[in-house]
């Protein structure tokens, strides 16, 4: 019989693998650079970010698009990017038609265009319909970026660019891919902010 569990155990627990998962992560800041000079390459020329993911990694990419769209640090100019998880009718749509495996490739279809930037975030990096939006985006020219886990899984073989989250533990990897969302955005904004800037002291 298991002996009860002292919950102040499981907070000292998560908060030490979090910790260390964080303290980690200084090893993927090149993969990290490379997917912020993509996403703000694209925002400059035009081009979008679209983002995708399943469970608590659909709520990450409509997080991530929203501060891009919104705002995250800066006074800027909204920035095209757009979550792939959010519509129900065309989710609920493919999924009748066509298969739960299709209902990111076909907003990529729909919505991608080369140049652009697709996300896909999955913390096994096995999930289906991310590989196959991922393998759409690529056939169509657009920067295809894997945020996963440890493993990597499929994405690894797909995507131009992964981040991958040293843990197997799910919750782990969702809140290391949200601080790393928000270095990215961080980043982006700043890029943008600062071409602005310099675009009027020219203009002025």
């Amino acid at each position: 019989m298991l002996s009860p569990m002292n919950p102040s155990l499981v907070i000292r627990q998560a908060i030490a693998d979090h910790a260390a998962v964080i303290q980690a992560l200084p090893a993927q800041q090149p993969v990290l650079e490379t997917i912020a000079a993509e996403m703000t390459r694209a925002v400059l020329a035009g081009n979008k970010v679209l983002w995708c993911g399943n469970g608590g990694s659909a709520a990450d990419a409509q997080h991530l698009a929203a501060e891009l769209v919104g705002r995250f640090r800066r006074e800027r100019r909204g920035l095209p990017s757009i979550a792939l998880t959010t519509d129900t009718s065309i989710l609920t749509a493919v999924a009748n038609d066509y298969g739960y495996e299709s209902v990111f490739s076909r907003q990529v279809e729909a919505l991608c265009r080369n140049g652009d930037v697709v996300v896909g975030i999955s913390t096994s990096g096995n999930s289906r319909n991310i590989c196959a939006a991922l393998e759409a985006a690529r056939g169509m020219g657009a920067f295809t970026v894997a945020f996963t886990g440890e493993s990597g899984g499929l994405m690894t073989s797909i995507a131009d660019a992964i981040l991958r989250i040293p843990s197997k533990d799910t919750a782990r990897i969702q809140e290391a891919h949200i601080l790393c969302g928000h270095i990215l955005c961080d980043w982006i904004e700043l890029s943008v902010s600062e071409r602005e800037k310099s675009q009027g002291l020219r203009n002025a």
